[in-house]
């Protein structure tokens, strides 16, 4: 047999630039990439059909943190304790030095109250949330991501919650954070991630019976007719030639 590794298998042993710049990082691989756009058969013409890059997420951090990141963490940490909500919080990242925190999905709008409400936390303000898909992320495809930002303190900080695809169901905000009504819309058309107790969560941008969402990686890239204003216009492979 032969010793050569195939371009995913090369790509995953390389040190990737996502990867958190410290000292013996943990990172965890949730897939490979290949493409410019990760699409496959789509006619890729950016020139960067042969790119392998691997999809990595940087590792839980460990206590003690630095400065101002420990000091939300504890205070967050008491606050839920003080509620009898535990293990609410399942990892901490700190990448970048912007801190994540890693929230169960069931326990979200409990975080999200503590962390709008506790005197010592006071993120008064959610910018909105960031739908993300990794398809070989067994188990937690799906992510959202709320960005937070107090005021009081001047600090902002992320939290991120996973379903999987089998079960695409998070719990709405909008109750705790009113201006990410829209955001969540949003989100549940481009990736299909369903807002439990959300008060209208219909498509924002799509039509309402359009077939599939736009932004998962499992989305055709190209090839489906777009209707505009009763027209319609064909798909790119059929509207030009590139040999």
């Amino acid at each position: 047999m032969s010793d050569e590794k195939t371009p995913e298998q090369a790509a995953l042993d390389q040190s990737p630039e996502n990867a958190p710049a410290t000292t013996d990082p943990e990172v965890r691989a949730v897939g490979v990439r290949s493409g410019m756009f990760g699409a496959k058969g789509s006619g890729d013409t950016s020139g960067y059909g042969g790119l392998v890059q691997p999809v990595v997420l940087p590792g839980a951090a460990q206590r003690p943190f630095e400065g101002w990141h420990e000091e939300v963490a504890g205070a967050l940490d008491v606050a839920l304790a003080a509620g009898g909500v535990e293990h609410a919080v399942e990892s901490v990242v700190i990448h970048r030095r912007e801190i994540t925190f890693h929230v169960r999905r069931a326990d979200l709008p409990t975080v999200a109250q503590v962390l709008r409400d506790d005197l010592k936390l006071r993120f008064e303000f959610c910018a909105g949330v960031s739908g993300v898909h990794y398809p070989a992320d067994e188990g937690r495809e799906l992510h959202a991501v709320y960005h937070l930002l107090s005021m009081t303190h001047n600090r902002r900080i992320r939290v991120e919650v996973t379903a999987p695809d089998a079960d695409p169901h998070i719990p709405s905000i909008v109750a705790v954070y009113p201006t990410v009504d829209w955001h969540e819309r949003e989100t549940y058309d481009m990736f299909g991630i369903v807002f439990d107790g959300h008060p209208a969560l219909t498509r924002v941008l799509m039509p309402d019976d359009w077939p599939g969402h736009p932004q998962r990686k499992d989305y055709p890239l190209g090839g489906i007719p777009v209707e505009y204003k009763g027209g319609t216009v064909p798909p790119p492979d059929q509207r030009r030639s590139y040999n």
